[in-house]
């Protein structure tokens, strides 16, 4: 038998890289800036952080308490709730809106540097998920 012929060639997989809920200012939906080892080299730190920060805007935004928000809500409960067969809540409207913008980061940024961002309400609003897919010709 000649040296290689029985040897198994292992592909390596993405890597997963999670950035954790920030609970320094209480339970509203904001994540950890700090930028994560595992993206040197992949993404640039501005770019991290700008996403991020973007992100935590517009969760802040969506959780904000205002006029609408509270009308909205009074008459969702005279109408038994079926006020939201009929509209949008702002909420839900702003959970539209982040993921419109991470599409766009991910089309624009992200995939083309074979990283690919999870919508964190997909992981239950606990972690923003980047993949990083490994470089063709890297196994």
């Amino acid at each position: 038998m000649a040296g290689n012929e029985g040897a198994v060639q292992i592909e390596q997989g993405p890597r997963k890289v999670f950035v954790q809920r920030d609970y320094t200012h209480g339970t509203e939906c904001k994540f950890e800036t700090a930028y994560p080892t595992q993206l040197e080299g992949v993404i640039a730190k501005e770019t991290f952080t700008d996403t991020v920060h973007k992100v935590n805007e517009l969760f802040a935004t969506a959780e904000e308490l205002s006029c609408p928000t509270y009308t909205e809500s009074c008459l969702s409960c005279m109408t038994g709730y079926l006020l939201y067969f009929c509209i949008d809540t702002k909420y839900n409207k702003e959970m539209k809106q982040i993921s419109v913008f991470i599409q766009r980061q991910n089309d624009e940024i992200y995939h083309p540097r074979g990283v690919h961002i999870v919508e964190p309400m997909l992981r239950g609003l606990r972690c923003i998920e980047f993949v990083v897919y490994p470089a063709k010709g890297s196994a």
